[in-house]
């Protein structure tokens, strides 16, 4: 692999050059598939429900194992990161992630839901290793008082697989017509048997097709000459403490914001489709309601376009705290309208999500130095809202409806705005 080292190191007037223009362009490569992979999950949650007959409660534990690996993964990606250096990080995040799609086959095969379980754990911790190198990585490639806009344009490329995810994965997964839980409950132990798996292989030939791709991106990350950064990789044999960064209250508070933030958007995004066909919302069907979730996904990429330049000129914080007020209004206008009010105001919610992961992230990290990796680790932990607030949506959707579970969310967006305007400061 070619690995720079420290002479490497890049010198100030780099951050007035085009020195960093091909590393940025590498890097963000690694959102968009990781975006992808990540969106995929609002497609698994419908499909996987249908085939093995679960709860909403039950379902949900795909996103509560996909996310759970970004805390239980976390600590040892800092480490990997620390020890190794981003670029060989990232390549050893892209091969396990590979490794996790091609457990798909063997988890269609068996019709196994704990397999596919598994599957996404292992996904989910080769997305962990990229997030916890890449995240700190754009955000120190070039000049600090662009960070935040540094972070929103590659984040918008990550929103760009969000929105492709659910078009493809409709087209290829939920294609076929799901029978519901009366007719299956008929069907004999041998009929539900072949039912769940002719089902369950709609999702094979697409996970080998990513698992080729990562395994590719992995040999041209492996290749590509990345700098190094002195501040943060120059520390690499002197891990600090988790403890020492912790002390740091940006951090520690906006840890806090990513695990609503996270726990929000996800729990958004996984109960569209059965939110879309609901009878008094929309109606339908679900491979039809799969292209309007890439909408809400939609809307964070075009937002993070717009929201790079914003953050050029305004205070992150401030744009932040108004992001998340209005978002907090369209949820709770969702969760009590009727109709297309309810549908489009949710689907709009997507819009003011855009800055609000880069921004957190980069308004967390900010004044680390050397802690930058842990601080990092601390903040892609807290990504763990995104597998607790969905289950939580879960089992509240199971006891009310999907609909009132939406303000479950929607509280989420109040701790947002608070960060933005005061506790980030």
């Amino acid at each position: 692999m070619a690995q720079s080292n420290n002479n490497d190191s890049i010198p100030n007037h780099a951050l007035r050059s085009g020195y960093y223009n091909i590393p940025l362009m590498a890097v963000t490569m690694l959102f968009f598939i990781w975006g992808f992979l990540t969106a995929l999950n609002d497609i698994l949650i419908p499909h996987l429900k249908g085939v093995f007959d679960l709860t909403y409660t039950q379902a949900m534990l795909i996103q509560f194992t996909f996310f759970g690996a970004y805390f239980l993964m976390s600590l040892p990606s800092g480490k990997i990161i620390a020890v190794l250096g981003y670029q060989r990080g990232i390549v050893i995040g892209l091969l396990t992630a590979g490794l996790g799609a091609v457990l798909f086959y063997p988890a269609a095969r068996e019709t196994s839901y704990p397999l596919f379980l598994t599957a996404l754990f292992v996904l989910a911790s080769g997305i962990t290793l990229l997030q916890v190198a890449a995240n700190p990585y754009v955000a120190v490639l070039g000049n600090p008082a662009t960070a935040s806009s540094r972070l929103n344009l590659t984040q918008a490329f990550n929103s760009l697989g969000t929105t492709l995810a659910p078009y493809f994965g409709g087209l290829f997964i939920l294609t076929a017509t799901m029978l519901g839980s009366d007719a299956t409950h008929s069907f004999s132990p041998e009929q539900l048997q072949a039912f769940r798996l002719q089902e369950a292989a709609s999702v094979q030939l697409p996970y080998l097709g990513l698992a080729a791709v990562l395994v590719l991106l992995a040999g041209v990350m492996a290749l590509l000459k990345l700098p190094v950064i002195a501040e943060v990789e120059g520390h690499r044999h002197k891990p600090g403490k988790l403890s020492d960064a912790l002390k740091h209250s940006n951090l520690l508070l906006g840890a806090i914001g990513i695990f609503v933030y996270v726990g929000a958007e996800v729990s958004i995004g996984s109960l569209l489709i059965g939110f879309f066909g609901q009878p008094d919302i929309a109606g339908l069907r679900q491979s039809v309601a799969a292209g309007f979730v890439s909408y809400y996904w939609g809307g964070a990429m075009l937002g993070r376009f717009v929201g790079s330049a914003l953050l050029q000129k305004l205070n992150p914080g401030k744009l932040l705290g108004v992001f998340a007020l209005i978002a907090f209004s369209l949820v709770v206008v969702a969760a009590l309208a009727k109709g297309q009010l309810a549908m489009w105001a949710i689907l709009s919610v997507g819009l003011f999500n855009s800055i609000m992961f880069p921004t957190i992230f980069t308004l967390g990290i900010k004044g680390l130095g050397k802690l930058t990796s842990e601080g990092s680790s601390i903040l892609i932990m807290a990504i763990i809202g995104g597998a607790i607030i969905p289950l939580l949506q879960g089992i509240l959707a199971d006891a009310y409806g999907i609909q009132l579970a939406f303000l479950l969310p929607a509280s989420c967006y109040l701790y947002i705005m608070y960060y933005g305007f005061k506790g980030s400061i």
